[in-house]
């Protein structure tokens, strides 16, 4: 009972954490035509502040757990920055944010091709079909026309790439014994150093409405954040990251409300591949767990003695 009131939790929190996001999105587009990089400092800016407050009352404060962490903190941090920063420019010119939701979305199938490379963990024959299904959606998102027109979307893809890259090195960070909060905190202080600069010099002034979209986009990202930390906290990521796909009908939902985005055909025809792939290795992944719990609660065969 225990076990299932604490996967309830997880869920909520990871629906709470899509929402989140998907506001952050809303956000970012609503804040209208401001620099790429005065964007990524505001949703960077607030988590480091939040997270700061955070760590001046824990026991190892800004403590990383070993020199081992460093480079895979700087990589993530480097990686993950990227991948923002593409996000944020496909938000602002993709024409819809759920499509830029559902791109971004493709960073668990991408964290299972660099799992292989990073820490070789040979992914299963099912697995990699799954990946090949998502991708096949991702195209129909994207939509390749060969022209400039397609750029927003293959960078709505990268971003996903790098989301995966990122989140493959947080477990690495994990398996050294990193904290959590710690990695969220070097990466939002990572990212908020390296706009700082670029948003000054490429700084337009902003109207006071601009600057609460901003404020609202950093506070939902930092809200994201916590969320999704707490989620797993309370159930496996096997388990629940699945409900993480809302962020997509989320997205689309606000999108068509405040924005008057209406997806194409096409496009919902890969987020129905994407998320119907994602459901599939969620599914795969629970009943081989359930057949592994089963085998290991069978009884042991009696050995007849003569």
């Amino acid at each position: 009972m225990q076990t299932a009131l604490k996967k309830g939790i997880g869920i909520l929190f990871i629906l709470g954490a899509a929402l989140c996001f998907a506001l952050m999105n809303l956000f970012v587009n609503l804040a209208g035509d401001l620099p790429l990089m005065q964007k990524v400092f505001f949703r960077n800016g607030i988590t480091v502040v939040v997270v700061f407050v955070i760590l001046l009352f824990q026991k190892e404060h800004f403590r990383i757990r070993s020199r081992a962490c460093i480079p895979w903190h700087l990589l993530r941090s480097g990686i993950g920055f990227l991948g923002v920063v593409l996000n944020f420019y496909a938000i602002d010119h993709i024409g819809s944010i759920s499509d830029a939701s559902i791109l971004n979305k493709l960073s668990p199938f991408f964290a299972i091709l660099f799992s292989a490379l990073l820490l070789k963990e040979r992914p299963r024959l099912f697995e990699l079909l799954f990946v090949a299904v998502a991708f096949g959606g991702a195209v129909c998102v994207v939509d390749p026309s060969f022209d400039m027109q397609v750029l927003p979307a293959l960078s709505g893809f990268a971003s996903g790439a790098c989301a995966g890259f990122a989140y493959t090195c947080v477990r690495i960070l994990g398996t050294k014994g990193e904290r959590g909060i710690m990695t969220v905190f070097f990466f939002a202080a990572f990212s908020t150093v390296i706009s700082l600069p670029l948003m000054i010099a490429f700084y337009e002034p902003m109207t006071p409405m601009q600057l609460v979209w901003l404020l609202l986009a950093g506070a939902a990202a930092t809200g994201g954040q916590f969320c999704i930390t707490a989620a797993y906290r309370n159930a496996p990521a096997k388990e629940i990251a699945v409900f993480d796909y809302m962020q997509v009908f989320f997205a689309a939902i606000l999108g068509l409300v405040f924005l008057h985005q209406v997806p194409k055909v096409l496009s919902l025809i890969g987020y129905a591949v994407i998320i119907g792939a994602a459901i599939g290795q969620w599914a795969y992944h629970m009943v081989r767990a359930r057949r592994e719990r089963a085998a290991h609660a069978s009884p042991p065969d009696e050995t007849r003695q003569e």
